[in-house]
């Protein structure tokens, strides 16, 4: 028997970051069929990170939700809600600088485009170091160290926001 729910989470979590990983390499080498080439290994293992951290923030988020709400229903439609808006708010379908100024604002606050944008930028600039400007807000030039630490920090707020949902006993 199920003492607390954090067991649950971290099977779920692992099974959907592992699928995630999968995922990736079938795109990473998919996109190296087609000509955008391989990054190097350590370009590499930074997608990896990247994919690690969105899908570890965006997967707590979703679980802390199923555990929040009254029934799957009510889930589906919160997660339809917050997933197009994301989707559609980051960098994912143009770059930043083809928004309109409002939206650049939406969109350098949207924890999708800081998963976007280091990885865009890896494939971009073969050169590319932790030290290099990859992503140009409306209010300032973050590095690629700054968007992994955002990343890291997105993460922490959402585990420590459903940490109280995970630590109720079932009854």
């Amino acid at each position: 028997p199920l003492a607390s729910r954090f067991s649950i989470v971290a099977a779920s979590t692992i099974y959907i970051i592992t699928l995630s990983l999968i995922q990736t390499a079938v795109i990473i080498i998919a996109s190296a069929f087609i000509g955008a080439g391989f990054p190097s290994l350590v370009g590499l293992g930074s997608i990896v990170l990247i994919v690690f951290l969105i899908v570890l923030g965006v997967t707590g988020l979703s679980l802390g939700l199923a555990f929040a709400l009254p029934g799957h229903i009510e889930l589906l439609a919160v997660i339809f809600v917050i997933n197009l808006p994301l989707l559609f708010a980051s960098t994912a379908l143009a770059p930043m600088s083809f928004m309109a100024n409002w939206l650049q604002v939406v969109a350098s606050l949207n924890p999708l485009t800081y998963a976007i944008e280091p990885i865009r930028y890896i494939y971009q600039h073969s050169d590319w170091n932790f030290a290099s400007m990859v992503m140009t807000t409306p209010w300032t030039e973050l590095n690629f160290t700054t968007v992994l630490t955002l990343l890291f920090i997105f993460d922490l707020v959402i585990l420590l926001a459903i940490k109280p949902l995970l630590s109720r006993h079932f009854s």
